[in-house]
C-alpha cells in the first residue's frame, strides 16, 4: 500500500480522473436535484433573484438544478478542471451560459476574486463536498472563505456524513478506534474519521465527522446553526438517488 498521505492534490487528481468525470457528468445530465435538496433549497432560499454561490459544483448537477428552478444569479466553482469543463458544456446545452462557472479552490478564493460578485445572499456546498477536503484546518478555511463572500444573515446549505447516524456506523467506528489505538489505520489518511476507497466513481477521499465536530467548526468560522437533519428525515428519495448516494446529514447555517 502506498503510504503517501492524501493531500488536496490527491483529491483533485482523483476528481479529474476519467471514472469520476464520467460518474459525476452522468449524474448532472440524468439525476438532477434530489427531492430533499429541492425541498431545503425552496425553504431556505425562497428568493429566486438572489445571488447565490455554489462551492464544489462538480459537473453541474446542483447548479443546473437551481437554474431549472428559476435561480438566475448563480456563481459556481470547483477545483477539478475536468468537472468544471463538463459543467460549462451542460450549461451551454441548456441555455444557461449566464451562470458564472469558475475553476477555484474553496479553501482560497483570492485567485478568482475578480470573477466573484460578493456579497452573496446564500451559499451551497452539497453532496458532501466540504467533507472531501483533507484536513480539518482546510475544511475550516473553506467555511471561512464562504463566510467572507456571503452577506450577513446569508444561509449556507451543505451536507456531511455522520459517524453516529446508526448502530452500524457506531460499531464500524468503534473498530476504527481500535485500529488507531494499535497504529493499524490506513497510513494514507490524515485524521480520525477519514476514509479513502475506490468504487464506480473512482478513488474517493471522504471525512466522516460526528455532529459535535461540525458544530465546533461552524462556531470557529462565524456560522450560526439553524437546522440539521438526516436526509431520510427530510424527504423520501427515489431509487436512483439512493443508488447514487448514501445517507447524509443536511445542515443549514447562517452567516453571523
Amino acid at each position: 500500500m502506498d503510504a503517501k498521505k492524501i493531500t488536496a492534490a490527491t483529491v483533485r487528481a482523483d476528481f479529474n480522473d476519467l471514472p469520476a468525470v464520467v460518474y459525476y457528468t452522468r449524474a448532472a445530465h440524468e439525476l438532477g436535484l434530489w427531492v430533499s435538496e429541492r425541498a431545503l433549497i425552496e425553504r431556505f432560499f425562497p428568493d429566486r433573484t438572489a445571488a447565490l454561490v455554489e462551492a464544489g459544483c462538480g459537473a453541474g448537477r446542483v447548479t443546473l438544478g437551481l437554474w431549472a428552478l428559476g435561480y438566475r444569479a448563480l456563481t459556481a466553482f470547483d477545483f477539478a478542471e475536468e468537472l468544471v469543463d463538463q459543467a460549462r458544456s451542460l450549461a451551454a446545452e441548456r441555455g444557461a451560459e449566464a451562470i458564472t462557472l469558475l475553476h477555484a479552490d474553496a479553501t482560497d478564493l483570492s485567485p478568482v476574486a475578480s470573477r466573484l460578485a460578493p456579497p452573496y445572499a446564500g451559499a451551497l456546498f452539497l453532496f458532501n463536498g466540504l467533507m472531501q477536503i483533507p484536513g480539518r484546518a482546510q475544511r475550516r478555511a473553506a467555511l471561512g472563505e464562504l463566510h467572507r463572500v456571503c452577506a450577513p444573515g446569508a444561509p449556507l446549505l451543505f451536507t456531511t456524513h455522520d459517524r453516529d447516524s446508526s448502530p452500524t456506523e457506531r460499531a464500524l467506528w468503534r473498530l476504527e478506534t481500535l485500529r488507531w489505538t494499535r497504529g493499524e489505520q490506513d497510513p494514507r489518511i490524515v485524521e480520525f474519521g477519514d476514509r479513502y476507497f475506490e468504487d464506480e466513481a473512482g478513488r474517493t477521499f471522504m471525512h466522516l465527522p460526528d455532529r459535535r465536530e461540525i458544530l465546533e467548526d461552524l462556531a470557529a468560522t462565524g456560522w450560526r446553526h439553524t437546522f440539521d437533519a438526516m436526509r431520510t428525515e427530510v424527504a423520501k428519495e427515489p431509487r436512483a438517488v439512493l443508488d447514487f448516494s448514501d445517507e447524509c446529514r443536511f445542515w443549514v447555517v447562517t452567516r453571523g
